[in-house]
């Protein structure tokens, strides 16, 4: 990793890969940066950056304290700070809360498009009734770390139900990593139950929103509920692809990345 230095004097720690169009890549709550190992293969046409998030090792400062409130605040804070930073504009392409990241700190910060798939946003009806990250902070309380990573596994990433999920997570190369973030899971998780998707979205960006067929109902329907909100957006749905898209299905999610950003109008 690099580290490069920002105008306030923090530091922002990057993996970089390749030269072109400064691509940032925006991992979801649940993965470490590696999430974008199967992706970045597939962008080769340009500078992939991916940043070392706040909570999932040092960025800019130590956010062991930060509350549900402020999570996303943080996120986009340092999504803002790194788009500074660089000297051409870049794209921002996120998944999951790091797609929710992307939107919001496209708001505020010049960019030249952005991608999200599947949005953390939940449609109002769900999101009152969201207990995800209760029910994970008191199986925590209770000592049990790897239950609770495994409730949001079952309800977010595979919520279709994998027959013995226990052996898929051994198989899984980044299941201990993830257990090992449980309570930056659960602060943003909280963080997603409170967010209340306003009715536009003031995102000057021409924005990419991408989901699948396979992925939780209520990611779907958030997905959709964010592309009403923007002003300019497009939408697509990829058949028998879950909420892990970019990751589960690089050779057919970057394609439609680099379509979008080479035939889309982009100041």
């Amino acid at each position: 990793m690099q580290t490069l230095s920002t105008a306030d004097e923090s530091r922002i720690a990057i993996e970089q890969h390749g030269n072109g169009q400064p691509l940032i890549l925006l991992h979801g709550g649940m993965a470490p940066r590696q999430y974008w190992g199967p992706v970045i293969p597939h962008l080769e046409e340009y500078a992939a950056i991916v940043p070392q998030r706040p909570g999932f090792g040092t960025c800019l400062d130590d956010p062991a304290e930060t509350g549900a409130a402020d999570v996303l605040n943080r996120e986009t804070d340092y999504v803002r700070t790194l788009v500074d930073t660089i000297e051409e504009p870049p794209v921002l392409f996120g998944h999951s809360f790091g797609a929710l990241t992307a939107i919001e700190a496209a708001t505020d910060a010049a960019v030249k498009a952005v991608v999200a798939y599947e949005p953390a946003v939940l449609p109002d009806a769900f999101r009152k009734e969201a207990d995800l990250a209760a029910r994970m902070a008191a199986l925590i309380d209770e000592g049990d770390r790897h239950e609770a990573v495994k409730r949001y596994i079952e309800r977010v990433l595979h919520p279709e139900e994998i027959d013995d999920l226990d052996a898929w997570l051994d198989e899984w190369p980044v299941w201990p990593d993830c257990v090992d973030l449980a309570e930056e899971v659960v602060r943003m998780n909280r963080a997603v139950e409170q967010y209340r998707l306003p009715d536009q979205l003031d995102v000057d960006a021409p924005v990419l929103l991408l989901t699948g067929t396979d992925g939780p109902d209520f990611l779907r329907k958030g997905a959709r509920d964010v592309h009403e909100a923007l002003p300019e957006s497009r939408l697509v749905e990829f058949d028998g692809i879950s909420h892990s898209g970019p990751s589960e299905a690089p050779d057919v999610i970057a394609p439609e990345v680099d379509t979008f950003l080479v035939t889309t109008p982009i100041a």
